[in-house]
């Protein structure tokens, strides 16, 4: 047994763990954003949902442990199978690392494609590799 008296539980609301699940997610190359597709824009429009909330469901299992749903936007060009992949991997170890609690599942679901906004760099990828293999003429 432990010689420290019980101080209580501590928990994290579920919109703090969407706030680390969008940050995750905008870190990996390749995603354009989390959210904004159509059905989270009207919905936004009636319940004024924060945008930290949006594109996000977060629950938790009998055991405890996260199960998070998650609507990403990839930048055109991107390979779709990796880039879901790499969020989901993303996802699960910030959320593990900041809340020591454990992450059950994470679904991937992909909204739309976008084009990289000219001159930008996304995610730090340089322009150049976001269009790789695609030949213009002038």
């Amino acid at each position: 047994m432990d010689d420290q008296p019980e101080l209580g539980d501590i928990k994290i609301n579920h919109d703090v763990v969407a706030s680390i699940v969008r940050l995750a997610a905008m870190q990996v190359p390749g995603v354009a954003g989390v959210g904004g597709g159509m059905a989270d824009g009207i919905s936004e429009l009636f319940s004024k949902r924060e945008a930290d909330k949006r594109g996000v469901k977060v629950t938790e299992d009998a055991r405890g442990d996260y199960a998070v749903e998650l609507r990403i936007v990839i930048i055109y060009g991107t390979e779709i199978g990796r880039t879901a992949y790499e969020v989901q991997a993303s996802v699960r170890k910030q959320v593990i690392a900041m809340t020591d609690k454990g992450v059950s599942r994470v679904d991937v679901i992909v909204e739309g494609v976008r084009l990289p906004v000219p001159g930008s760099t996304t995610n730090g990828d340089r322009p150049e590799d976001l269009w790789a293999g695609i030949v213009t003429t002038d």
